[in-house]
């Protein structure tokens, strides 16, 4: 391949790193997209599935959509016929002007993170919210539950700490995040060549816990649990920061009253990690400064939302916050580098009777005959959002209206009455804002869109024409956003420069999360237990449950869950385990010591009991993503297959 071109871009798929990439383009047509070895993070590499994915199905006319397309047999199918985007727009003018008539909120729109440029991913949502659509929560199918607690904890969730900070931190704790596989570049880079000990703290053995300094290896759902007995081992070696408590917070002594019971044994005995390694691990990170990745993985549980709450204390606890090499992280969003959500999205169209439901709820509303109208972009309900069988039957009836924007015929697509050909990010210019590095980088168009494919953005500008809306933010152009979300970030900053420099840090210099300690709940302080709580339909205060002082007999209970009664606890004579039902969580009467506990190696290994089911069942759903796991599963699989052949005979 000779090469005439390069264009530097950046990917903006939904990961941590958002990798700087080159594309080079060949006189005959040919393109290559490499790494751009300039990059501060991709440093010339890129991950093997957009490595594989930029230079082959992205850019194959055989698998894009290249032109709209209308339904011509049963939804489900996946019968289509080309059709000209006069047509396919001019008919779903027709439907939904005729729907929004009667009732805009009869029109669904789900979307979520198929691409994170800032237009493609956000303009969209101006259209929606002027036809007063009813939108689905995409964090509700994602990490909504960590968002709303660390909100009613410290008022936002998108404020972390700078990772620029590590030079200046004493420990690294990873908690319920797999960065070697969705952060790939973050983990070879950030994190080996930091001098600073790591501690993981996850279910699996992945690659980054296995080259942490400590792995605590805790059973899945007892996330909670561990925060509570971290916190008794620094309460008891006089690490609790009550100075930084008295002074920025509210409601620690409701929390402090319940560490007595929370002691390391205890925390063995509920979450399998040995008591010493919490001791350790807490210690460690006591002693800071120490920044706290909080993974979205740990609040993926009933009731992550508490599991968060209670992870989240350990900063306050211990005065991780407002000072350099300390603080943590859950996303970093486009706030902090400047930019108004509200311009992007146009919020000041969006009608006061506008609806958002869950995720969990799509299923049932779209068998509801209110519901007339869907479209989707950006993500694929049909194989993503829950209860799959009931959506996708609900998805076939023949008086709904599905409109579906995407690069490929997926699964929710073969349900549509059209299909919308979308334009991938190598095709139009846009901007990309890392939600992890403070960062400020230039998508930029390297090749023409395939076929008669089109931005997410021109998509709908033009539907809204044809539907004959006027309002002057559906049609602001593409180069105009651009140079408001620049000016908003950096004062002065044009498009062209920076797709010269393809990615800046922004603000230039490492910030320090909560220097001011600025914290926007109601107070301005870390709010620990509250009213808040309350009024979001949690409990105000995490709390032990009354089986919490008989491990014998009942499993512990764990904080940061709202606990069952005790009459829900049930103990069958011949199991030799309790269950507590309704928390999700079970406890082993052997000691944490007895069990062989290397999930994710490839040591053999036999479950125990039901705790160990548990995380079966968990390792078996990450099974495809973590090779190593594959192989005790595959043994455990052989065992019950021949268990059952022998009770047959």
């Amino acid at each position: 391949m000779k090469v005439t071109t390069t264009v530097r871009t950046t990917c903006p798929r939904d990961c941590y790193d958002a990798c700087g990439i080159v594309v080079k383009l060949a006189a005959d047509g040919t393109i290559n997209v490499v790494g751009d070895p300039e990059h501060d993070v991709s440093r010339g590499a890129l991950c093997g599935k957009c490595s594989i994915g930029y230079n082959g199905v992205w850019r194959d006319p055989g698998v894009r959509l290249t032109r709209p397309l209308k339904r011509v047999g049963p939804k489900g199918t996946g019968r289509f016929q080309p059709i000209g985007w006069d047509e396919a727009l001019g008919d779903i003018a027709i439907r939904l002007n005729a729907i929004r008539g009667r009732d805009g909120a009869a029109i669904l729109q789900t979307h979520y993170t198929g691409t994170c440029s800032l237009i493609a991913g956000s303009f969209p949502l101006r259209f929606f919210n002027r036809i007063g659509a009813t939108e689905v929560d995409p964090d509700t199918v994602c990490n909504k539950a960590g968002h709303v607690a660390l909100q009613l904890t410290y008022g936002e969730s998108t404020r972390g700490f700078d990772p620029r900070t590590i030079d200046g931190t004493n420990c690294v704790m990873i908690w319920g995040a797999n960065p070697s596989t969705s952060a790939p570049h973050v983990h070879q880079y950030w994190l080996s060549e930091t001098p600073a000990p790591k501690i993981v703290i996850d279910p699996i053995r992945h690659e980054t816990a296995a080259a942490a300094d400590m792995h605590l290896q805790l059973y899945p759902g007892t996330d909670g649990a561990l925060a509570f007995a971290m916190l008794h081992a620094i309460s008891a070696a006089g690490r609790i920061d009550r100075a930084f408590l008295a002074t920025r917070s509210k409601g620690w002594e409701e929390i402090a009253g319940q560490l007595a019971a929370c002691t390391p044994a205890w925390g063995e005995a509920t979450t399998g990690v040995p008591a010493r390694l919490i001791e350790d691990a807490a210690l460690l990170y006591a002693a800071g400064p120490s920044l706290l990745w909080m993974g979205q993985g740990f609040q993926r549980q009933t009731f992550g939302g508490n599991a968060m709450r209670a992870v989240a204390l350990l900063p306050a606890a211990t005065g991780n916050l407002g000072r350099y090499g300390a603080g943590f992280l859950y996303l970093n969003g486009w706030d902090t580098r400047g930019v108004d959500a509200g311009y992007l999205t146009a919020t000041h169209l969006k009608p006061k009777s506008a609806q958002t439901i869950s995720h969990m709820d799509l299923a049932s509303r779209l068998e509801a005959p209110e519901t007339e109208a869907i479209v989707t972009w950006n993500n694929n309900i049909a194989a993503s959002s829950p209860e799959q069988r009931r959506l996708r039957r609900a998805l076939e009836r023949d008086d709904l209206l599905q409109v579906t924007l995407d690069l490929f015929q997926t699964d929710t697509a073969n349900y549509a009455d059209y299909v919308l050909p979308a334009a991938s990010f190598l095709e139009f210019d846009d901007v990309v804002m890392s939600y992890f590095n403070a960062s400020i980088s230039a998508q930029v168009k390297a090749v023409p869109p395939l076929g008669e494919s089109l931005p997410n953005q021109e998509i709908f500008r033009r539907l809204a024409a044809v539907m004959g809306l006027t309002d002057p933010e559906l049609f602001e152009p593409d180069a105009e956003m651009i140079a408001t979300l620049l000016d908003q970030a950096k004062p002065g900053l044009t498009f062209e420069a920076l797709a010269e420099a393809g990615t800046i840090e922004y603000p230039p210099e490492p910030g320090v999360q909560f220097e001011h300690h600025d914290y926007r709940t109601p107070s301005g302080k870390i709010e620990l237990t509250g009213s808040a709580f309350v009024d979001a339909g949690l409990p105000r205060t995490l709390r032990l449950g009354r089986g919490a002082t008989r491990p014998r007999r009942a499993a512990p209970a764990l904080p940061g869950i709202e606990m069952a009664d005790e009459q829900q606890l049930r103990q069958r004579p011949q199991d030799p385990e309790a269950t507590w039902r309704g928390s999700g969580v079970r406890a082993s009467r052997r000691s944490a010591g007895a069990r062989n506990r290397q999930w994710g190696t490839r040591k053999d290994w036999q479950p125990y009991g039901r705790a160990h089911a548990a995380a079966l069942r968990f390792c078996r759903g990450a099974a495809g993503r973590h090779p190593r796991l594959q192989e005790p599963l595959d043994r455990e699989r052989r065992r019950r297959q021949c268990q059952r052949a022998q009770s047959r005979q």
